[in-house]
C-alpha cells in the first residue's frame, strides 16, 4: 500500500468541527489543547461558534490544528504507509507538519498571522472568486488575461481538477469576466463564499508580511515528498520559504499535483480535514483503482483506521 495524504484548505470549516474526535481521542485532544495555547483562546470552543469560524483569521489556525492532529492520529492508530502528501493551498501547512518539515507548534504560529494578514488584507481590499465549470481551461485562461490587458483586475486562482478553474480578483472586474464566459459558451459558475480574492496579485500586501514572518524560520527534512501548489514540485528545507510566501498571491495547482503523486504510484488517497471535498477532485482526476478515503469526524477515522489496518493484515 501506498498512501498518499489530502489535506484540506479554507472553505472547509464548519461550526462543530471536530468536536467527537476532540471528545474521543486523547491525542487529537491533546494537539488542539496544544494549539489553543499557542493561540490564546479555546480552539474546541471556537470550533462551535458559526460566525467567528468563517473569519479567515480564525478560520485558518482552525482547520490546521485539525487537519494536523488528526493526522498524527491516524498515524498512532497504524496509517504508517505514507509515502506522499498534498494540502489545497492553506492545507500544505498541516501536510509539512506530517511529514516533518514544519513542528506542530510552528505551523499554529505561523498560519495564526498568516490568517490575520489575509484578513486585514482581505477587509481592506476585498475580492471575489467564481469557480469555472469547463474542461477548457486553455480558454478561460486566454479570456482572462485578454481582461487583464484591458486592465481589468482578474486572474486565474485555482486549477482544482481539470474542468474547474477558480478565477478571483476585484468584484466588478470578475462579474464582467463571469458575462464573457458566458458569453463563450461557458454554461455552469459558481460563486464563492469567501471575501478576500485569494491566490491573486490583491493578496500582495500579505505575502510581504508573511515573507518577512518567515524569515527567521528554520525547518526540517520531510520524511515523503509534500507536492506544492504554487511550484507543482515537492517542498524541500530550502525553498520552503519562498513558496509559502509566493502561495498566496499564486495560483494553486492542485489537479496537477494530485496527478503526479498518482503517477509516482500512490494507490491509496486519504483526505484529512473538516470537509469531503478533495476526495471529489480526487475522483474526477485519479483512476478508479486508486481507493480513496476521508476522514472528517470520528466515526469515519475509525472506518479508514479499520479498513487500512485490515488490508494491512
Amino acid at each position: 500500500m501506498k498512501i498518499g495524504l489530502l489535506f484540506n484548505g479554507q472553505g472547509s470549516q464548519q461550526a462543530g468541527m471536530g468536536t467527537d474526535l476532540y471528545e474521543n481521542l486523547p491525542g487529537y485532544k491533546a494537539y488542539i489543547d496544544k494549539a489553543s495555547a499557542i493561540l490564546g483562546y479555546d480552539l474546541n470552543e471556537l470550533d462551535q461558534d458559526e460566525e467567528k469560524i468563517r473569519q479567515t483569521q480564525y478560520a485558518q489556525p482552525a482547520i490546521v490544528a485539525m487537519d494536523a492532529a488528526l493526522a498524527a492520529s491516524l498515524k498512532d492508530a497504524g496509517l504508517t504507509d505514507v509515502v506522499a502528501g498534498l494540502g489545497l493551498s492553506l492545507g500544505e501547512y498541516p501536510a509539512l507538519v506530517a511529514n516533518g518539515i514544519l513542528t506542530f507548534e510552528q505551523a499554529i504560529a505561523l498560519v495564526k498571522d498568516r490568517g490575520q494578514y489575509m484578513q486585514e488584507v482581505g477587509d481592506k481590499n476585498p475580492g471575489k472568486m467564481v469557480a469555472v465549470l469547463d474542461d477548457n481551461q486553455d480558454m478561460i485562461v486566454e479570456v482572462v488575461e485578454g481582461l487583464q490587458k484591458q486592465g481589468l483586475q482578474v486572474y486565474p486562482a485555482n486549477f482544482n481538477t481539470f474542468s474547474q478553474l477558480v478565477i478571483g480578483g476585484v468584484k466588478a472586474d470578475v462579474d464582467q469576466t463571469v458575462e464573457t464566459l458566458t458569453e463563450a459558451g461557458v454554461k455552469k459558475q459558481v460563486e464563492l463564499p469567501v471575501v478576500g480574492a485569494f491566490h491573486t496579485p490583491l493578496l500582495n500586501e500579505a505575502s510581504e508580511k508573511m515573507a518577512t514572518r518567515l524569515a527567521e524560520e528554520e525547518f526540517g527534512v520531510g520524511a515523503y515528498p509534500v507536492y506544492s501548489n504554487t511550484t507543482k514540485q515537492a517542498f524541500t528545507a530550502e525553498t520552503v520559504k519562498d513558496t509559502l510566501t509566493k502561495q498566496i498571491v499564486s495560483p494553486t495547482y492542485f489537479a496537477q499535483c494530485l496527478q503526479e503523486m498518482v503517477d509516482a504510484g500512490v494507490d491509496t488517497l486519504v483526505e484529512i480535514g473538516p470537509a469531503a471535498t478533495l476526495v471529489k477532485f480526487a475522483k474526477k482526476i485519479a483512476p478508479k483503482d486508486v481507493t480513496k478515503y476521508t476522514v472528517t469526524d470520528f466515526v469515519s477515522y475509525q472506518k479508514v483506521v479499520d479498513a487500512i489496518n485490515a488490508e494491512k493484515g
